[in-house]
């Protein structure tokens, strides 16, 4: 074994959840692969959204100019410190709404090793119950996302740090194997196409080998606008694709679809060329207050959503991710599509009247 191999060795190894790993099994029925985050989150004034040149209702990756935000809410402002990453979120949110039943949810990542915002998160996903394979890494500390709260929305700026180190290695690992042969579902958000599409590749070539479910999220316009082959690379594997308005429309303009209704967008990405002929592609567009779209072998569906008096609403961080873990409480279940909508409608409008993705002991959700 040559130096480097050593030295890879030395910094690169996995947290299971819960026990040793030499006593560690899973099964369970959802997997999600993805940049786990600790959210650092603070109400600020729309001087400080300004001086970091940042945007309302909008996700980047941190630049070097956006750095210093992480201090100055820490020193300056009353922050909160919440588990996130999207695709976290979303399976914390399935598995707190699947709690009254016995199906099992699982995420894979990677943190910083031995250090202080790993652990949070780890703590924060098994206290809601999901069971966290991590990739741990010496070379970054745990990846941070500033969430700047006003008036109820929210701007995100997520410094990746370890999560940018996920690798198909440790796919590899006889725990992450386990995992991924368990699971019937597979949820990737957008964000991880940044990172590791080699991964989501190998996990998405499974489902479609064992006749699995892939769901996937375009989470941001950045993605489609400058990771579109890496978008074309994974929407082909996609059996139910997430976005919002925004996302949707990003992407209709990149695709020469520009000022179409978002109706007919939907139909069209339904119909996209797709690896695996077992079930037709689902496209769910999510539009914030107004009717959710849903379009799948040639029709579109629209759902309506229950309005939020304005003054019950906190904190839109979190809404897009919620939705999508209600679906797929409801999806890995079996349940109707209308079901599944309906309850991501649910944990949608239940994460906006909370700061940030945070969750109840019990889930009071019924069909």
């Amino acid at each position: 074994m040559d130096d480097n191999t050593k030295d890879n060795k030395r910094k690169f190894s996995t947290l299971e959840s819960n026990s040793n790993s030499s006593n560690m099994s899973f099964s369970g029925i959802l997997m999600g692969m993805g940049n786990p985050l600790l959210d650092i989150s603070a109400e600020v004034p729309m001087e400080v959204v300004d001086k970091y040149g940042v945007k309302m209702d909008s996700a980047i990756l941190a630049e070097e100019k956006h750095l210093p935000i992480y201090q100055d809410l820490i020193k300056n402002y009353t922050v909160q410190y919440i588990a996130g990453g999207a695709t976290q979120n979303s399976i914390r949110v399935a598995q707190w709404m699947l709690q009254k039943t016995d199906l099992k949810t699982a995420y894979m990542g990677c943190i910083g090793k031995d250090d202080e915002y790993g652990n949070t998160l780890k703590e924060c996903a098994q206290k809601d119950g999901v069971f966290v394979h991590y990739m741990m890494t010496e070379e970054e500390p745990t990846g941070t996302c500033a969430v700047l709260v006003n008036g109820g929305e929210r701007s995100l700026i997520a410094n990746l740090a370890a999560a940018n180190k996920f690798t198909p290695e440790h796919l590899k690992t006889p725990l992450a194997q386990e995992i991924i042969q368990s699971c019937q579902y597979y949820y990737m958000a957008g964000f991880f196409l940044t990172v590791s599409v080699d991964s989501l590749v190998q996990v998405a070539e499974h489902a479609v080998a064992n006749k699995k479910v892939v769901c996937l999220n375009l989470s941001a316009p950045f993605i489609v606008d400058f990771f579109g082959d890496q978008v074309a690379t994974a929407l082909p594997y996609a059996d139910f694709l997430f976005c919002n308005e925004s996302e949707a429309e990003a992407y209709a303009k990149k695709h020469g679809m520009e000022g179409k209704d978002l109706k007919d967008v939907a139909l069209e990405v339904s119909k996209s060329p797709k690896k695996s002929t077992e079930r037709p592609r689902t496209v769910v567009f999510t539009q914030g207050s107004k009717s959710t779209i849903v379009a799948c072998e040639g029709k579109v569906e629209e759902y309506p959503v229950e309005l939020l008096a304005k003054e019950a609403l906190v904190d839109t961080n979190g809404a897009g991710d919620a939705f999508v873990g209600g679906f797929l409480a409801q999806l890995v279940q079996g349940k109707s599509l209308e079901d599944s909508v309906k309850a991501g409608h649910w944990a949608a409008r239940y994460i906006i009247q909370r700061s940030g993705t945070t969750l109840g002991e019990t889930c009071d959700y019924t069909v």
